[in-house]
């Protein structure tokens, strides 16, 4: 290849530029994207937390900043798959970073509105520019390849044989590791349901906003142009946009919440409570902070929207025989634990009037019966929110169950000792995988004779379809939201 100051055959300076190889085209949301592919490959990069950085430092907004996050995000949750057809379309292992640049044209070509010339032109100038003249020939011969079947045609060749392998079949087509399918399914109770559970999994899904009672409204945040939620009475949409730059939320009078995620904090305040006084509450692992905001806004002012005749008895079936549930009417203490500093930090900088501490939950440092309410939001895989980090489902070891389930157990047994007799404890994970969720509650209910467990569906009317009870468990394909699990168990009096 010539460089700039060289003369062609013609023996003149300048006089075969049309001869000269094309020179590729600025494309600084194919380059962020692979950036961030590559990150996350390379040293374990978290995307969520590199992209936006990447997007402000390079001055990417608009449709380019829209297109880089769907390339970027797409392409980490659909590796297993486009590594397959990679697979099949070439004759040697590609190096890693040949790798990524495939794993982005795949994307493009099998799960975007991408012409096909120009998902393959432009991952070959993204290599030309980035790795070498060598390296795009081979990428531009194994996307041909790759762009001559749609996806549906692809499935069927590199996934295994639905009839004699199901679990095999939806992990390589919907892009999850095996182990997490075959724990989906069990949690659904068969595989009914899995191919729209992992379709929904897969999809970009809406920012949901909190609106925190007593210092936001819903209508404060459809002013900044949400749209108001479906089933949590404090939740609103944004469908594009910075959340940052929303007044609110830079207040903290506001933030990002999933939906699921505010209505089990919620349920934990509607369960009615003998006795008298201001109540104390405990939000024992509360970074970074979510579940206690809301909690924190509704222990000072109360559940301002308070509930409809609708939703008190348009839910679970055991709704009416529990009793509707309360709007908790204000006057609480909460107290927010954390075992780690800098998350303690977060939950400080998202609070308004509870009180923060650094506190391991398994050794308390609180009297036993010393609180009214207790929320347990366990640390757990996270497979509720794979959809949110798109490379986590890569990332998660189910080594790792054994180990999370025993902090959990301890957890929860530290949380029964520290609520009164009467009051009421939510166990909470961001997974639906039985060893985290109905094993830990169920090994509890066995030792513990002064615990009952309440039918969480009654305590979350708004929502339908949240499994046989007594426990609530949520999920993206029924509900839009993450797959949270809740349960609630109240301290014999």
């Amino acid at each position: 290849m010539k460089t700039r100051g060289q003369q062609g055959s013609g023996g003149r300076g300048g006089g075969d530029r049309a001869q000269r190889p094309r020179r590729p085209a600025r494309d600084p949301a194919r380059h962020a994207a692979y950036d961030v592919v590559r990150a996350v490959d390379e040293r374990d990069a978290y995307a969520n937390l590199l992209l936006p950085r990447l997007l402000r430092e390079r001055g990417i907004k608009g449709r380019d900043a829209a297109l880089a996050t769907e390339l970027a995000y797409g392409t980490l949750r659909g590796l297993g798959t486009y590594d397959a057809v990679i697979e099949m379309c070439s004759d040697r292992a590609p190096d890693p970073d040949v790798r990524d640049a495939l794993r982005l044209g795949a994307h493009q070509l099998l799960r975007m509105r991408v012409p096909p010339h120009a998902a393959v032109g432009t991952t070959v100038d993204l290599v030309r520019l980035r790795i070498g003249p060598g390296a795009a020939k081979f990428v531009n011969a194994v996307l041909r390849k790759i762009s001559s079947r749609t996806i549906e045609e692809w499935v069927p060749i590199v996934a295994p044989d639905p009839a004699h392998d199901p679990v095999g079949h939806l992990a390589v087509a919907y892009g999850h590791p095996r182990w997490i399918v075959s724990a989906f399914r069990d949690a659904l109770g068969g595989g009914d349901e899995m191919a729209d559970l992992l379709e929904a999994d897969n999809a970009r899904p809406l920012v949901t906003l909190v609106a925190r009672p007593g210092r936001s409204s819903v209508e404060e945040l459809e002013d900044s142009g949400a749209m108001p939620g479906r089933y949590s009475p404090y939740a609103a949409y944004l469908r594009e946009g910075d959340p940052g730059q929303i007044e609110a939320v830079a207040e903290t009078r506001a933030a990002v919440q999933d939906e699921a995620s505010q209505l089990v904090a919620l349920a934990l305040t509607r369960v009615p409570l003998s006795g008298d006084g201001d109540e104390v509450w405990l939000d024992m692992c509360a970074g970074p902070g979510g579940k206690a905001g809301l909690l924190d806004a509704i222990a000072v002012y109360g559940d301002l929207a308070g509930l409809s005749d609708e939703a008190r008895h348009g839910g679970s079936p055991d709704s009416a025989a529990a009793g509707a549930p309360e709007a908790f009417p204000g006057g609480a203490r909460l107290l927010a634990a954390d075992v780690q500093y800098h998350r303690a930090r977060l939950v400080w900088q998202t609070t308004k009037d509870a009180s923060v501490v650094t506190v391991d939950g398994t050794e308390p440092a609180w009297r036993p019966g010393t609180f009214d309410r207790i929320m347990v939001d366990a640390p757990c895989t996270g497979l509720g929110a794979l959809r949110r980090r798109p490379e986590a489902r890569w990332r998660r070891d189910p080594s790792g169950i054994a180990e999370l389930g025993r902090l959990q157990r301890r957890l929860l047994e530290t949380a029964l000792d520290a609520v009164r007799p009467g009051g009421v404890v939510a166990y909470v994970t961001c997974s639906p995988h039985l060893a985290e969720t109905q094993v830990v509650v169920g090994d509890a209910l066995r030792r513990r004779e002064d615990v009952e467990q309440l039918d969480a569906r009654a305590y979350v009317p708004e929502v339908d379809d949240l499994g046989d009870g007594p426990h609530a468990q949520f999920w993206p394909h029924r509900h839009g939201t993450d797959a949270m699990f809740l349960a609630l168990l109240r301290k014999r009096s």
